[in-house]
Parts: C-alpha cells; sequence; structure tokens
C-alpha cells in the first residue's frame, strides 16, 4: 500500500510540477512529500525530476507517469470490484453482440446465464467487432463477443468457435442448380457483406480466401443489417456468405466444397480486474453456439499457434 501511495503522490507532483503546490493538493507539509518522492526514486534507481529552476520529468519521470495512471486505473478498478462482490452488488455484467448474431443464439445465451447466475443482469448490446474492442479498452463493456481475427492485447479470449459459411443466393440464380459449390463457381458476382470498419480482421481474411480460390468480386456491395444484405441478394447485387439457410423461399443457401469459409467468434473480456463472470459467460456462449450441429470448438494447435491466429481455411 506505501508503494501505491509514494506512486500517487508522484503523480500529483507531476501535473503540477511544483512541490508546494503539490504539497497543498494533498493536504501534507512540502518536505515529507520531498523526501517520499525521493525514496521513491532511491527504490527504482532512477531520477524522476530535474529539480532546477523549475521542476521537470526526466525521461524516466515520463514513463512511470503513464505506467503509474494505469496501474492506480487497474488498482482502484480491482478494489471497487471487490467491494461490490463483498456487498452482494454484482448485478450487472455489460456484454457486447454482433449484430447478425442470430435471435435464437442470443435467447439460449440469454436463458442460459439466467439460470445459472440468476443474481447477475446481463446487459447486451449490439455492437460490431470495432466497437467493442473500443470499448473493452476503456472499460466501458465487461465482455465482447469477437468476430476473430482482431487484436487481443490486453484481453483474455474464452473458447473459440468455428462454423461453415455457405453462400446465399436468388432461388433464381443458375447457380442455385449446384447442391454443392466452390468458390471460383462464384466468379463474375458480386458479394454482399458487412462493412470492413465492423471487423476489419474477419474482413480482410475473408476477401484474401475468396481471391485464393478464384473468386474475385466483381463488386462488394455494404450491408450492416442483416435483412439489408437479403434485399440486395434478392435484387442481383451480389452473394452473401451465411453460416446457415435463411427461413426465406426466395432464397436458397449452398454449402462450400470444403468448408473453404469459416466464421470464428469468441468471447473476451480485459485481462485486468475483469468482471467475476465474464469467463463464465464465455463458456456459456460457446456451448450455446457448439450446439447448433455445426460448429466446432477450436482444438488448440500442436505447433503452438492460438486458435483465433487462423481465422479461414486454406487448401
Amino acid at each position: 500500500m506505501d508503494h501505491l501511495r509514494s506512486l500517487r503522490y508522484f503523480l500529483v507532483v507531476a501535473e503540477e510540477l511544483h512541490f508546494g503546490h503539490a504539497a497543498d493538493r494533498l493536504g501534507i507539509a512540502q518536505p515529507p512529500l520531498s523526501q517520499r518522492v525521493k525514496r521513491l526514486e532511491a527504490e527504482l534507481g532512477a531520477k524522476l525530476f530535474d529539480r532546477g529552476r523549475r521542476v521537470t520529468l526526466t525521461e524516466a519521470g515520463e514513463v512511470l507517469r503513464a505506467e503509474a495512471r494505469d496501474l492506480l486505473s487497474r488498482w482502484d478498478r480491482m478494489t471497487a470490484l471487490v467491494a461490490k462482490a463483498d456487498r452482494g452488488e454484482m448485478d450487472a455484467l455489460r456484454a457486447g453482440v454482433p449484430p447478425e448474431l442470430p435471435g435464437r443464439v442470443l435467447a439460449a445465451i440469454l436463458t442460459e446465464f439466467a439460470a445459472q447466475h440468476p443474481a447477475v443482469r446481463l446487459d447486451l448490446q449490439e455492437l460490431t467487432t470495432a466497437e467493442q474492442t473500443r470499448l473493452l479498452a476503456d472499460r466501458s463493456l465487461d465482455a465482447g463477443l469477437l468476430q476473430l481475427p482482431v487484436d487481443v492485447v490486453g484481453l483474455d479470449l474464452g473458447p473459440a468457435i468455428d462454423t461453415p459459411l455457405g453462400v446465399l443466393l436468388p432461388r433464381d440464380s443458375p447457380l442455385a442448380r449446384h447442391a454443392v459449390l466452390t468458390l471460383a463457381d462464384l466468379a463474375g458476382e458480386g458479394l454482399v457483406h458487412a462493412p470492413r470498419a465492423a471487423a476489419p480482421g474477419s474482413y480482410d481474411a475473408l476477401l484474401r480466401t475468396c481471391w485464393e480460390h478464384g473468386f474475385r468480386p466483381a463488386a462488394v456491395r455494404h450491408a450492416r443489417n442483416p435483412e439489408f444484405a437479403l434485399g440486395l441478394v434478392l435484387a442481383g447485387h451480389g452473394v452473401a456468405f451465411e453460416p446457415a439457410a435463411r427461413k426465406e423461399p426466395r432464397v436458397v443457401w449452398r454449402p462450400l466444397d470444403g468448408e473453404v469459409l469459416r466464421a470464428r467468434m469468441a468471447f473476451a473480456w480485459p485481462s485486468s480486474s475483469p468482471h467475476p463472470q465474464a469467463a463464465k459467460l464465455a463458456e456459456i456462449a460457446a456451448g450455446v453456439l457448439r450446439d447448433d450441429g455445426v460448429s466446432r470448438l477450436v482444438p488448440p494447435d500442436p505447433g503452438g499457434a492460438r486458435p483465433w491466429d487462423v481465422f479461414y481455411e486454406r487448401s
């Protein structure tokens, strides 16, 4: 605790760049403040301030200022979470899910979580992967269901779920006569897909795999909402890749040979001071997603690669 107090004192001096003003803010005399900062410098083996006519931060002091702010912020969050848990006040888990998550899957996750944790309210928000990663970084979300691959620095990931994608196309398309399609069969077609900004990693990986397998879309039309995507497909603006057939008589869904396109998702949460039920939510969601009859848990790679490092299969 004494080290934390020393860091808090250091940050006030770093903000004021004046020991007298910092002491006034802290409500202590200047000599004890100066002595505490000197002890901190001795423990770290680095000079933190240049004490000339003006007090300035050294390069080491600049580094400590950034690190101390992060450390104290995490400490404050941890102590707040512990206190809430001790008082039985952990009544909400804020989580994000992608807009295209099927309603039946969403309902199953909510129902199962409520059955296992009736005292915790699951507050789900419809957010893209990019929006979720930003909110997870500033701790406005406790967990998020991300479309992989994605930068997971500072995040822990739950079980990854791998789901084969097929092709959604109009029922009157000549391609509808095929029971199974290859990506090369789609040559000359347009593509309807969510905007790159929603999930840059998965967007780039999907297009790269299409190109490698002989499908370079004639045009890419962006659709945020699944119903808007359906309208574009029906209007002949392109095909779409989806995990399962829709109950819509005007379109057909065809599997891809070799399951070369696979959607991969996993719940993520902050590595430091996570919500106590974040990992449990990830486990519940993985179970729900896995039980759809086509998805599977991504097994660990014996070569050491993490399951989210590769998103789409390659031939």
